[in-house]
């Protein structure tokens, strides 16, 4: 023991202390600045902010900055085609030279879905199941039936739909809802001597419709010929039908 701690004291085992710490001091300063060469910290830039650009527009950015970058597509109806929809990562996120970004694009193309089967479901139902499918709804109209609120039938340009019919998504589809009153019943209107324009004012008031139209005789003036006839007929022992009940009439230039 006291021969070591002689060789403590002597100018050899000094001389070989500082060179070790030295050493070991040079290794770290090596390794630190090399570490920062390869990564190269403290370079870098900020994401621009590309959202809402051109596609153009973007890409000229990110090739002016030295960035490169990757596209993807989606369908959005109420956003203009060819614009930057999303980004990653976000705007002013620092990243080093040459990062990819990752840009979604809003396509011009909207895809096509198969319309779904939502007859006689309730339209609380209905809402959910036309947004999974990228529809919407458009105009609503009401017809008499004893269910209320229930999908009678779906329309898409003025046609009828039926499941499994190809439409572009975003699509907005009309429906035709039962009111929820196809069993009450309203009494049935005289036409007689109307005309058919009056016929028809006077059968909505009554939530009632116009149904087939006939004419007796030649018509000369349809503007001006009244109905003569109509099914069913006012009676006393048939006063009320059913809202909704098609009117026939009968018109002619000749007023009983």
């Amino acid at each position: 023991m006291s021969k070591f701690i002689t060789y403590l004291k002597t100018k050899s085992f000094r001389n070989n202390l500082i060179a070790a710490i030295f050493t070991v001091v040079a290794i770290l300063f090596i390794a630190f600045f090399s570490l920062r060469y390869y990564t190269k910290h403290g370079q870098g830039l900020n994401v621009p902010a590309l959202k809402g650009l051109s596609f153009n527009q973007a890409v000229s950015k990110l090739e002016d900055l030295g960035l490169r970058y990757e596209v993807d597509s989606v369908y959005i109806m109420d956003k203009p085609p060819g614009i930057v929809i999303d980004q990653d990562p976000d705007a002013n996120t620092f990243v080093k030279d040459n990062r990819t970004i990752y840009l979604t694009i809003n396509t011009a193309q909207a895809p096509n879905v198969k319309f779904p089967d939502i007859e006689s479901k309730s339209l609380r139902e209905v809402q959910p199941t036309l947004e999974s499918f990228g529809l919407k709804i458009g105009d609503t109209t009401y017809k008499a039936d004893v269910a209320k609120d229930v999908v009678l039938q779906a329309n898409f340009g003025g046609r009828p739909l039926k499941p499994g019919d190809i439409l572009p998504k975003g699509s907005r589809i009309d429906l035709v809802l039962g009111d929820g009153r196809g069993n009450e019943e309203v009494d049935i209107p005289n036409l007689l001597g109307l005309t058919k324009d009056e016929a028809r004012f006077s059968l909505k008031g009554a939530m009632l419709m116009l149904g087939n139209i006939t004419y007796e005789g030649t018509i000369t003036d349809s503007a001006n010929a009244v109905i003569v006839m109509q099914t069913p007929v006012l009676s006393d022992t048939l006063t009320k039908v059913k809202i909704g009940t098609p009117i026939n009439i009968t018109l002619s230039n000749k007023q009983n």
